[in-house]
C-alpha cells in the first residue's frame, strides 16, 4: 500500500478552492521521470463537462484513461437523460469505478471542481476510490504540503475571482520554489455558473546572478 501511496503524490501541484461564485483548479506544468524533466508543458486539468473540470496527479497513462471515461460516461448521461451530471455524480462515478480497479489500482490523486445546482464545490478522490467533498481549500501532489502554507493562511471565506485566482496562483508558485516536480508555467482553470476559462500564468522566472571575477 505504501508503493500505491508513494505513486499517487509523485511529482506534482495540483491545488482546487472554492470562491463567492464559483470553483478555481491550478497545476503547474512539468511531468517528471525521475531525476529526468519530461515536458514543461504537461496538461494537468480537463474539462469533464460544460462547468465541471478534473485535476490530475500520478501516473499520466492512468489519469488520461480515467479523463476519458468520464468524458465518455458524462456524455451518453446528457444524451440520456437530457441533462448535465452534477459536480458530485463525477466524483461519485469516478470513485466507484477506481473502487471496483482497487486491486489493479490506477495510481491517480484526482480533485473533481465545478459548478451546479447546488452551487460550487470540489471533491478529491484518491487511487482506492475515496471521495471527499472540500468546503474550501485542497492541494494534492509532492508539492501539496508547501502549497497548503499559503491556503491555509491567505484563504477566507467569500472571496472574490480575482483574489482567488491569485491566491492560487501563489500557492502552486511557492510549491514550485521547494518541490523539484513541480515547475513550468501553471495551468488556472475559472469555473462559474456563466463560465469555464483556461487560462495559463506564467510560471516562476529564472534570475540572473552576476559571478565576481578574478
Amino acid at each position: 500500500m505504501s508503493d500505491i501511496s508513494q505513486m499517487t503524490y509523485k511529482g506534482t501541484t495540483t491545488v482546487g478552492l472554492v470562491f463567492k461564485d464559483g470553483v478555481i483548479l491550478a497545476t503547474e506544468m512539468r511531468a517528471t521521470m525521475g531525476n529526468l524533466i519530461a515536458s514543461k508543458r504537461a496538461k494537468k486539468i480537463y474539462q469533464i463537462t460544460k462547468r465541471v473540470g478534473m485535476t490530475t496527479a500520478g501516473g499520466v497513462g492512468d489519469a488520461q484513461q480515467l479523463v476519458r471515461l468520464m468524458q465518455v460516461e458524462s456524455s451518453l448521461y446528457e444524451v440520456r437523460r437530457s441533462k448535465t451530471m452534477s459536480v458530485g455524480a463525477v466524483s461519485t462515478l469516478l470513485s466507484n469505478y477506481l473502487n471496483q480497479n482497487r486491486y489493479y489500482p490506477y495510481y491517480v490523486q484526482l480533485l473533481v471542481g465545478g459548478f451546479d445546482d447546488k452551487g460550487p464545490s470540489i471533491y478529491s478522490v484518491d487511487a482506492m476510490g475515496g471521495a471527499t467533498k472540500e468546503e474550501e481549500i485542497v492541494a494534492t501532489g509532492s508539492g501539496s504540503p508547501f502549497a497548503y502554507g499559503i491556503l491555509e493562511d491567505q484563504y477566507r471565506e467569500g472571496m472574490d475571482e480575482a483574489e482567488a485566482r491569485d491566491l492560487a496562483v501563489r500557492a502552486v508558485k511557492t510549491a514550485m520554489r521547494r518541490d523539484a516536480g513541480s515547475g513550468g508555467d501553471i495551468m488556472l482553470v475559472v469555473i462559474t455558473r456563466d463560465k469555464y476559462e483556461e487560462t495559463i500564468e506564467r510560471g516562476l522566472q529564472a534570475s540572473s546572478v552576476a559571478l565576481p571575477t578574478t
